[in-house]
């Protein structure tokens, strides 16, 4: 349902889709943007669950600044189907007129699966569905309707650098054993827990080698950028963990950062830093020229070594195309 969507015959509207824009930093970009003094911006809020995803767009409008205006869509990620649908209906409602054209498509919905190896609807181990292959196949269906200047942000973690020893380091294989919920023979061992870990870091490296082919193929003045929020506390993120580790990530560690800043990371915010700066990635008119990075929050920086791997991309790239049976770049 549309919430004072605004008429893009009156002016220099814009549209910004925000996947997992109901909560965390999804919900802290969404408000950023909407509470900015540029624009006028038109949020689409794509989520799961309806009704949570109406009720967050229903604080948001009452939050927003004069001129902005945001929506609610439903948009499952562990779906094609639901993915095919929603971006069908964005593009008959952008080609018709009825919302602004698109400026940003935010890839931020993601989850970090517990220690039972679920799977997407299509039949894909979970993490990486629909980390990687639901959002791979959303960029890929609203690119025709995506045209100079607009911009592609995709969030990613540092926890897919081993370098940085933020948990159990990326295992990568192929796209097809990582759909099957497999790894390379390096992550032999580990328990449960461990390979949920391994599962999501494994999937953020994905985020980025997608993001680096992506950038390859676009045309100047669309571009394509990878985002880490850093570790970001009391987020839905760790929905699937056991309950035990789920209530201590999102009651106890939030009021511990200042500590875990000292003992683990420095790289630790709260959902409004970190939405804060995914927000300006996906609208500061200064970055209308930049492709092809990796930004740690506002400051670009090096990915991991391995995440330079071309090959590795583009056989992700392809063996993605065929397992989705997705369209090709445009």
């Amino acid at each position: 349902m549309t919430t004072n969507t605004p008429n893009p015959a009156t002016g220099e509207a814009r549209t910004i889709v925000v996947t997992g824009g109901n909560s965390g930093i999804g919900y802290a970009a969404a408000t950023a943007i909407l509470g900015s003094h540029d624009g006028p911006w038109h949020v689409v809020v794509a989520s799961r669950n309806a009704g949570r995803t109406q009720e967050a767009v229903d604080k948001l409008a009452a939050g927003a600044r004069a001129g902005h205006t945001v929506e609610a869509m439903v948009l499952d990620l562990g779906s094609l189907a639901s993915v095919r649908t929603f971006a069908a209906d964005l593009t008959g409602r952008v080609t018709s007129g009825t919302i602004p054209p698109v400026h940003a498509l935010v890839c931020n919905a993601g989850v970090q699966s517990g220690t039972t190896l679920t799977r997407t609807t299509d039949g894909f181990e979970t993490t990486f569905g629909v980390n990687h292959l639901g959002h791979f196949v959303l960029v890929n269906e609203l690119l025709p309707i995506m045209q100079a200047p607009s911009r592609v942000v995709v969030v990613s973690s540092d926890t897919h650098d081993p370098a940085l020893k933020l948990g159990p380091a990326p295992a990568w294989s192929d796209a097809r054993a990582l759909a099957r919920g497999e790894f390379a023979p390096s992550a032999a061992g580990g328990n449960a827990l461990v390979t949920g870990q391994r599962r999501y870091s494994t999937s953020k490296l994905a985020n980025i080698y997608f993001t680096y082919a992506l950038a390859r193929r676009l045309p100047a003045g669309i571009t394509a950028n990878a985002f880490n929020p850093g570790m970001v506390l009391g987020t839905n993120l760790g929905r699937s963990l056991p309950a035990p580790a789920r209530f201590v990530a999102e009651h106890v560690l939030p009021h511990l950062t200042w500590l875990l800043r000292r003992v683990l990371s420095p790289n630790i915010h709260s959902a409004e830093d970190s939405g804060g700066a995914l927000a300006w990635l996906a609208t500061s008119p200064e970055l209308a020229g930049t492709t092809g990075k990796y930004f740690d929050g506002r400051t670009a920086i090096r990915s991991s070594e391995e995440s330079y791997d071309t090959v590795r991309a583009e056989d992700l790239w392809n063996d993605s195309l065929e397992m989705t049976a997705g369209p090709r770049a445009h």
